[in-house]
C-alpha cells in the first residue's frame, strides 16, 4: 500500500512509523529540516512543504497515485478565518494532481458545543456547531472518498493528563473525560485504510468517560507526577461524546477503553 500524509505531527509520524514497519510505502509533508531528516532516517519519504505560504507551489515531485491519505493538517479555533480559507485552498491546490483510494481527515470533537447532553455524529445542528471546524470539514468532503476523523483529547506515550494540571489549580475536575489513547487511534486510521465505511463523520473517542479528576489522581499516581494544588469549583458540563459508531462499524475492541488506564 502506498500511504500519503499531510502534516507529520505528533500522531501522524507514530502512524507513519507504525505504517512503515507494517510494510506499506509512506510519503510525508512536515515543516520542518530537523523532522524532514528524521523521517528520512526512519525510512519514510518526506518532503517540505507549508500550506500556510501564500505562494503554494502547484506540484510536489511524489507519486500521483497514494491507496491510503491521512490528512492531519488541523483547523484549530485560535486560527482566523482567512487563514484556514487559505490553508484548505492550498491543500486541495496541492491535491490537484493526485488520486487515491481514500482520506482521512482529522478533525476534533470540540466541533460539538459545550453543552449538558450525549453528542454523537448525527448532531447536526450548525448554528452551534464551531463554524471554522465545520469549515475545514466541508472543505475536504468536498474531494473523493474522504471520511472525517472526529478524535476526542488524545493521551498517551509522553501526554500524560495528570502533567498539565501538575501543581496547579483544577477547576474542571468534574467535566467527564471525552478521551482517547494513540495507540488505539493508530489501529482505527489503519482499519480505516482497508476496510469499507458507510458513513463520512465518526467520532474517535474511547468508551469510558470518568470524571477529569479521577483521570489526573490515576495517571498522576502511575507516572509520578505532583497532585494539582487543589480541585476546586469551576466548569460542571456534562458533556459526552459517543464514539460507539465507528468501532461497531469495524468490530474493533479498544486497547485502552478506559482513561483511567492511559
Amino acid at each position: 500500500m502506498r500511504v500519503l500524509i499531510l502534516g507529520c505531527g505528533w500522531l501522524a509520524e507514530s502512524f507513519a512509523i507504525h505504517m512503515k514497519h507494517r510494510g506499506h510505502e509512506v510519503w510525508a509533508s512536515t515543516t520542518t529540516t530537523e523532522k524532514y531528516h528524521r523521517l528520512n532516517t526512519d525510512g519514510i519519504f518526506s518532503f517540505i512543504l507549508d500550506f500556510d505560504k501564500e505562494s503554494f507551489p502547484a506540484q510536489v515531485d511524489l507519486p500521483t497515485q497514494f491507496d491510503f491519505v491521512l490528512n492531519s493538517i488541523p483547523a484549530s479555533q485560535k486560527n482566523s478565518v482567512a487563514i484556514l480559507e487559505n490553508r484548505f485552498t492550498n491543500i486541495k491546490s496541492f491535491y490537484a494532481h493526485m488520486t487515491w483510494k481514500k482520506q482521512v481527515f482529522l478533525s476534533s470533537i470540540g466541533i460539538y458545543p459545550d453543552k449538558d447532553r450525549v453528542f454523537d455524529e448525527s448532531y447536526a445542528d450548525t448554528t452551534e456547531l464551531s463554524s471554522k471546524l465545520l469549515l475545514a470539514e466541508a472543505s475536504m468532503l468536498g474531494l473523493a472518498d474522504t471520511i472525517i476523523y472526529r478524535l476526542g483529547g488524545l493521551f498517551g506515550k509522553n501526554r500524560v493528563f495528570a502533567k498539565y494540571f501538575s501543581e496547579r489549580i483544577c477547576t474542571t475536575g468534574e467535566q467527564p473525560a471525552n478521551f482517547v489513547h494513540i495507540d488505539d487511534v493508530i489501529r482505527l486510521l489503519e482499519a480505516a485504510s482497508y476496510k469499507a465505511l458507510k458513513h463520512t463523520v465518526y467520532n474517535v473517542v474511547a468508551p469510558l468517560h470518568p470524571k477529569k479528576k479521577d483521570v489526573i489522581l490515576a495517571s498522576a499516581k502511575k507516572y509520578g507526577y505532583a497532585l494539582p494544588l487543589a480541585f476546586e469549583a469551576g466548569d460542571v458540563t456534562q458533556k459526552i461524546v459517543s464514539g460507539k459508531l465507528l468501532p461497531e462499524e469495524l468490530d474493533y475492541q479498544f486497547v485502552l477503553p478506559d482513561p483511567l488506564q492511559f
